[in-house]
C-alpha cells in the first residue's frame, strides 16, 4: 500500500468565490497535512492552478473572493498518482461557458499517463468534458446532476449516491459527500485502519458508503395545479394515517386515473411513490431532529413497524434508520 502524489486542480486561481473553498479544502485536509503516525511518507500534495481569471460574475457578498496562489500549473497534473478536480466555475455549470480547454487537455493526459481522476461535486463537469465520463456511471450534487446528465448523454448519471468508484475515475456528490469520497481513497491506498484514524481526528464518520443515498429534499413540489396542490398539503399533514390513492383524488376532486397522470406529470411519480417517498422525508425528518424510538418514527411516518421502517430505509437510502440518525448527532444530544 502507498500513498503516492495527489494533484489538486483550482479551476479559479484569481478571485475565488469563498463559496468554493469548501470543496478545495477537503483534499488539502486529507491529503496535505502529513500524518507520520499513521503512514511515512504521507501523499504528496501539489496544487495546480490553470493562471486564467473567471468570467466577470459578481454575484454573491462584497469581498468574498480571493486569490490562491499555486506552485503548480496544468504541467503539474501529469505524473501524479491522483488528480483531483474540486469544483468548476459556477458559470460553466449554470450557462455553459465553456471550461478551459488547457485544463480538459490536461485532464486527458494525465488519464492517459496513468493517473487516477477525481471529481468532487461539480468537478464532474471536467471530467465529462475531457471524455473521461463517457460510458461511465458517475454522479455530482443532486442540484446539478439534470445539468451534467443533458449536457453530457453518454455519462450514466446516477443522482442518488454519495460516490462512485469506476476504479481509475471516481465522482462525488457535492460538499461533505466530497469527504467520503476522499477518505475512501485513502481506505483504498492505505488500508481502513488508517481511514479510521484520519476519520477520527477530522471528528467525521469512519464510512459512509458511496452507494448511500443523498439527502434531496423531497417537500412538497411546486404545481400550477390548483386541484392537486391542496391535496398533496393535506396528504402531507396526515402520513400517519392510512392513504389511498382513491382518497387523493377524492380530496382533489378528480377520478385516480386523473391524479395518476397530472401528478406523474407534475413530480415523475405515480401517486404510490409520492406517498412512499414523503413518507420517507417526514421519517428522515424525526430522525434528524428528534430521540423518539425508531418504532414511534415508523408509526408517525405512516411506514408502520421498526422492520418495515429499515426496510424502506435499506431500499430507497441505502442505510438503516439508526445509521441515519447517526449522521445527524444533533439528534441524538438536544
Amino acid at each position: 500500500m502507498s500513498a503516492g502524489s495527489v494533484a489538486v486542480v483550482v479551476t479559479e486561481d484569481i478571485e475565488v468565490p469563498s463559496w468554493d473553498l469548501y470543496e478545495l479544502s477537503i483534499p488539502c485536509t486529507v491529503f496535505g497535512r502529513p500524518h507520520p503516525d499513521l503512514a511515512d511518507p504521507w501523499y504528496d500534495l501539489r496544487l495546480c492552478g490553470t493562471g486564467r481569471r473567471p468570467p466577470d460574475d459578481r454575484s454573491g457578498p462584497a469581498g468574498s473572493r480571493l486569490t490562491v496562489r499555486t506552485g503548480y500549473g496544468l504541467d503539474g497534473l501529469v505524473g501524479a498518482d491522483t488528480v483531483i478536480v474540486p469544483s468548476v466555475p459556477d458559470s460553466c455549470v449554470e450557462d455553459g461557458t465553456p471550461l478551459p480547454p488547457e485544463l480538459v487537455a490536461a485532464l486527458r493526459r494525465a488519464h492517459a499517463a496513468g493517473a487516477r481522476i477525481v471529481s468532487l461535486c461539480t468537478g464532474a463537469f471536467a471530467l465529462a468534458e475531457a471524455g473521461l465520463l463517457d460510458g461511465r456511471r458517475a454522479t455530482a450534487h443532486w442540484m446539478h446532476t439534470a445539468q451534467l446528465a443533458e449536457r453530457y448523454p453518454k455519462v450514466q448519471v446516477d443522482d442518488s449516491v454519495l460516490y462512485v468508484d469506476d476504479g481509475d475515475v471516481l465522482t462525488s456528490a457535492g460538499l461533505t459527500a466530497g469527504l467520503d469520497l476522499c477518505l475512501h481513497l485513502v481506505r483504498r491506498d492505505l488500508g481502513a485502519h488508517i481511514a479510521n484514524q484520519l476519520a477520527r481526528r477530522m471528528v467525521v464518520p469512519a464510512h459512509r458508503p458511496g452507494g448511500q443515498a443523498q439527502f434531496i429534499d423531497l417537500s412538497v413540489p411546486p404545481t400550477d395545479d390548483e386541484s392537486l396542490g391542496p391535496a398533496l398539503e393535506w396528504a402531507s399533514a396526515n402520513l400517519d394515517q392510512p392513504l389511498t390513492v382513491e382518497e387523493l383524488a377524492r380530496r382533489a376532486a378528480i377520478s385516480p386515473r386523473t391524479l395518476y397522470r397530472r401528478l406523474r406529470a407534475t413530480t415523475g411519480m405515480t401517486p404510490l411513490q409520492w406517498l412512499l417517498n414523503q413518507r420517507l422525508a417526514r421519517a428522515r425528518s424525526l430522525l434528524e431532529s428528534t430521540d423518539l424510538p425508531i418504532a414511534k418514527v415508523g408509526e408517525l411516518s405512516g411506514l408502520g413497524t421498526a422492520n418495515n421502517l429499515r426496510h424502506h430505509f435499506l431500499k430507497q437510502l441505502g442505510v438503516s434508520p439508526g445509521d441515519y440518525r447517526r449522521a445527524f448527532p444533533r439528534a441524538m444530544n438536544g
